[in-house]
């Protein structure tokens, strides 16, 4: 080809680059307007519009200049660089179409960038994409008391480094996910979980004084009109900096003006062997359990304790067990009370978890009625239909099969009532080299 057919014929791989460049920024544009006004037909379209559009559409620009490069080796007389004269129209004209060119592909690219960074920092993207893996996590943080908090205010540390650490472990989940091999169920506690400091305590302060909370803990017995004997307790949150005497109650575990170490030699850090108290003024008492030597620290991961330490679960929260399960619902009144009805749901559930697939926790309880009380039917008593569908509820809620999750695959550090919890350490056992223990003693966390 002459030298005047190679300017005159854009070279292929700049030709295809243009119109890659034109078609996706074309949809990018198209799909920003829909997710402007609100039309959110898929999760999936998200990854389409900030991701794989934008990809395209940089892809694009870079083939242009690519295909210009080959074109100008395989000139047969060689191409000069062309002369820029102002003085000329054309070139004017020419220059001010590239200017307007460049400033929409930088206008494109940044809200490609922007939007992007948003969109993979959502709730959707985070529990919906990935929809196996992560639909136990997703579905637990709709339901808890951080509904409305997006995934990255806890999972994306701040600054530049938080930000690409967060990243590159998405990365890594994303391959896992694309090849299959991801952990079932999803390994916790968080191993890369960002400090509490840039988490956590941008809204809840350290020191703010919480003082009593009581609450109330819904029991219901296994009898035919399921006696409700629910307990009140009043745990002693208190919080507080020196204007109130020093750090007090369950929230002195976690207050700035002293460190609390330990070391656990389990993943889970359901064993805690060794815990280091170091004081406001510097001194330190350290405490081992099963009678070891408190100046020897054990192998075993070593942390300082925060928030997450008790409320491990309070992005997700899950149930330890059926039973607290049901007696939540009979409490809240999405389980209506039926004859035996705590006692018929509690075994539905275990059995169901045990063996999933098998049979619904809803059928077990209604051929209990069917046989125990034939009377009892859903045609002639509406209490039996809310009961089955109360039951499917919880089962979607807790019961995921394809994860292995289910009632207690999760344990719960708040408390000490279905887990170990505080007894990991307070129970009398951890013992400092002056005979000092970490109590037990209720008092310290409730009151009477």
């Amino acid at each position: 080809m002459s030298t005047a057919g190679a300017r005159a014929f854009p070279h292929p791989i700049s030709l295809a680059g243009a119109v890659v460049t034109t078609i996706s920024a074309a949809l990018f544009l198209v799909f920003l307007l829909l997710d402007v006004i609100g039309v959110h037909t898929s999760p999936y379209l998200g990854i389409l519009t900030f991701v794989v559009l934008p990809a395209l559409f940089v892809a694009g620009l870079l083939l242009i200049p690519l295909g210009a490069s080959r074109a100008r080796r395989r000139a047969v007389d060689g191409m000069a660089w062309p002369v820029l004269d102002l003085n000329h129209p054309g070139a004017r004209r020419t220059l001010l179409i590239v200017a307007a060119l460049t400033v929409v592909n930088v206008v494109i690219v940044a809200l490609a960038t922007v939007k992007g960074v948003e969109y993979v920092d959502s709730v959707p993207f985070c529990g919906t994409v990935c929809h196996t893996p992560m639909e136990p996590e997703s579905i637990a943080h709709r339901g808890g008391p951080h509904a409305r908090v997006a995934c990255a205010s806890c999972h994306v540390g701040p600054g530049a480094s938080g930000f690409t650490a967060a990243k590159l472990g998405g990365v890594r989940r994303l391959v896992a996910q694309v090849r299959g091999n991801y952990a079932r169920p999803v390994v916790a506690p968080v191993r890369d979980l960002p400090s509490t400091q840039g988490t956590c305590e941008t809204c809840h302060d350290p020191r703010a004084w919480i003082g009593d909370r009581v609450r109330t803990v819904p029991i219901f017995n296994d009898d035919e009109v399921n006696t409700e004997s629910s307990a009140v307790l009043t745990v002693r949150a208190g919080g507080g900096g020196w204007d109130r005497g020093g750090p007090q109650g369950a929230h002195w575990h976690a207050s700035p003006d002293h460190r609390v170490e330990y070391v656990a030699s389990d993943a889970r850090r359901d064993t805690i062997p060794w815990v280091r108290v170091v004081a406001r003024d510097g001194t330190t008492r350290d405490y081992a359990a099963g009678g070891a030597d408190p100046a020897a620290v054990p192998a075993g991961e070593r942390r300082v304790m925060d928030c997450v330490d008790c409320h491990n679960r309070v992005g997700h929260p899950f149930s330890i067990g059926a039973a607290r399960t049901v007696d939540a619902a009979l409490a809240s009144g999405l389980l209506p009370s039926l004859p035996f009805i705590r006692r018929e749901a509690v075994a539905a559930l275990d059995a169901v978890a045990k063996a999933p697939g098998r049979d619904t926790a809803a059928r077990r309880v209604q051929a209990f009625y069917a046989g125990s009380y034939p009377a009892l039917t859903a045609a002639n008593d509406p209490r039996l239909r809310r009961a089955g569908a109360a039951l499917d509820t919880l089962g979607a809620r807790y019961l995921f099969p394809a994860m292995k999750v289910g009632f207690g695959t999760y344990p719960d550090r708040f408390g000490h009532a279905d887990d170990k919890g505080c007894f990991r350490c307070h129970d009398e056992a951890h013992k400092a080299a002056d005979g000092r223990v970490i109590s037990q003693d209720c008092e310290r966390c409730h009151r009477q």
